[in-house]
């Protein structure tokens, strides 16, 4: 009687949950649609000859537009083949208030934050004097992401999931000020139920925490009203972006973002979530590979203005964020790699610049020796092939890990369908074999590299809200160095003759999901 009364409860939570409500919605929206169609069709024709003037003049600005032109020939298509709904479908996702609001918002915040993301003048002159071509990427990061380097700043790398999370709870058991965390995706088990009993405790002490978790990541991982459950905890928490059962292309702009602040010294970003798989002790894709880096000192404010900026688009009432900075008498622990600089910055899809990607080509195009790259997705637009491919011609050795044990076969479908073109170039391509990659990052010629969310695709470039830390001739650089060549050892080597041997239909899918891959 008990299994019958589980599987009832489970049947009506499917029948009136809120995906099943949300996608009942969205269809009888679609229906009214079609259904004014249907209505007005006495009158479809003057209809289509006018929705074929005004695709034409559509597709005239997609083209003139300057815009990422494999973005381009994604909207040209559709547009072509289905008129009306393609040239709807762009005017639905491009003419949205609502986005334009939040990204008015978010620049109203970011100048209130600028004062305290000021690029220190000697610092800039050090890195300058190292390197001249370092330094313009810094003047780049300042003025268009607004992002400063540091100097005097710790780093320590985390070559696994699991090796994060026990450091990540004795840094939030020290916190005295606050906490401040900012996820994608945070599921109830051994993780997450850790980490939420200590930040119970610590509202119980006093130390005021915020927590933000993104709307879409979390559908299906946590119930329906969980943000108010965690007020009632007197923990302070947000949703970014709730998912709606209403036509909105805000819904696309995600927050991929992973961010833990601690009293304004310490900080942790990387690939990993707050759910049991990015600690391996629950098992989806064979072994989880993940990494993270936690960072102190200075460089810290950086995280906590990304994370203040994005908090407060909901807030009407001014903050005195100066009392979140990192304060100047905190000492640098033992154990942490030390010099050199260190960039942390973040990448909105609302604001015209895709700084992630710029910094990706930035070491693509200064690489002398080698660039090595881990990324779970690889959907590439034309300019980040063609300097994949141009760094490889030029002599360096680029080498990309991507996993074995996919988790969206589409995005498997895809990666692989770039596979012979960059092999062909002198790009080498590993899979990691024991299951699924699932870390961001770039290291290049001892010197420079990147841990953080922004995976080699679309989403990521383009349409996500991410964050990342560029490390320059700090010791983590090596770190991060030694462990990709710990992980390509574990890998299995992709060739030409691999690629031979894919099943036909699997190469034509990835070549067809291509034309609108940057949709997807």
């Amino acid at each position: 009687m008990e299994k019958i009364l589980k599987k009832l409860k489970k049947l009506l939570r499917l029948i009136f949950g809120r995906t099943t409500l949300g996608t009942l919605f969205l269809l009888i929206q679609i229906l009214v649609l079609f259904a004014g169609f249907n209505w007005f069709r006495e009158y479809l024709i003057y209809m289509y000859g006018g929705s074929a003037i005004l695709s034409a003049l559509i597709l005239i600005y997609i083209i003139s537009d300057e815009g990422n032109s494999t973005i381009k020939l994604s909207w040209v298509v559709p547009i072509l083949v289905f008129p009306v709904f393609g040239t709807l479908f762009y005017l639905f996702l491009t003419l949205q208030p609502g986005t334009h609001r939040i990204n008015r918002r978010i620049e109203e915040v970011g100048t209130k934050l600028r004062p305290y993301l000021l690029q220190d003048p000697e610092v800039l002159a050090h890195y300058e004097s190292i390197s001249a071509s370092g330094g313009n990427l810094v003047r780049y990061m300042n003025q268009y992401g607004r992002f400063p380097a540091y100097e005097n700043t710790g780093a320590r790398y985390f070559p696994l999931g699991d090796d994060m999370f026990p450091v990540l709870l004795e840094e939030l058991k020290k916190a005295e000020h606050f906490i401040f965390m900012e996820y994608f995706i945070v599921e109830h088990g051994v993780m997450w139920d850790a980490i939420l009993q200590i930040l119970e405790t610590k509202v119980a002490e006093g130390v005021e925490v915020r927590f933000m978790y993104d709307g879409m990541g979390n559908l299906f991982t946590l119930p329906h009203g969980y943000e108010k459950a965690m007020q009632e905890k007197g923990i302070q928490c947000k949703i970014f972006a709730p998912v709606r059962p209403a036509l909105s292309s805000y819904q696309n702009n995600r927050d991929h973002r992973k961010i833990c602040v601690i009293d304004g010294h310490t900080a942790f970003t990387g690939g990993v979530n707050l759910a049991d798989e990015y600690i391996n002790q629950r098992v989806r894709f064979g072994h989880w590979k993940d990494t993270a880096v936690m960072i102190k000192g200075k460089a810290v404010d950086s995280f906590t203005m990304m994370f203040l900026q994005l908090w407060d688009v909901t807030e009407r009432d001014g903050e005195e964020y100066r009392r979140f900075l990192c304060p100047p008498e905190f000492h640098m622990p033992a154990g942490m790699a030390y010099g050199g600089f260190v960039m942390p910055y973040a990448d909105s899809p609302l604001d015209g610049e895709n700084v992630g990607e710029s910094v990706y080509l930035d070491i693509l195009g200064r690489s002398r020796r080698y660039v090595h790259i881990t990324t779970p997705y690889l959907i590439l637009d034309d300019t980040t092939l063609a300097a994949l491919k141009f760094a490889a011609k030029r002599g360096v050795e680029v080498i990309i890990i991507m996993p074995h044990i996919p988790d969206k076969l589409y995005a498997y479908l895809l990666a692989r369908s770039y596979y012979a073109e960059l092999l062909r170039a002198g790009v080498q391509i590993y899979e990691y074999t024991p299951g699924f990659i699932h870390a961001k990052m770039f290291t290049s010629d001892d010197e420079k590299a990147v841990v953080g969310t922004i995976n080699l695709d679309f989403r990521s470039l383009y349409l996500h809200f991410e964050c990342a830390s560029y490390f320059f001739r700090n010791a983590v650089v090596m770190d991060v160095e030694e462990d990709f060549q710990k992980t390509l050892a574990k890998s299995e080597r992709i060739t030409l003759e691999n690629c031979r041997k894919y099943p036909f239909i699997r190469r034509f899918a990835g070549k067809a999901l291509r034309i609108l891959a940057p949709l997807m």
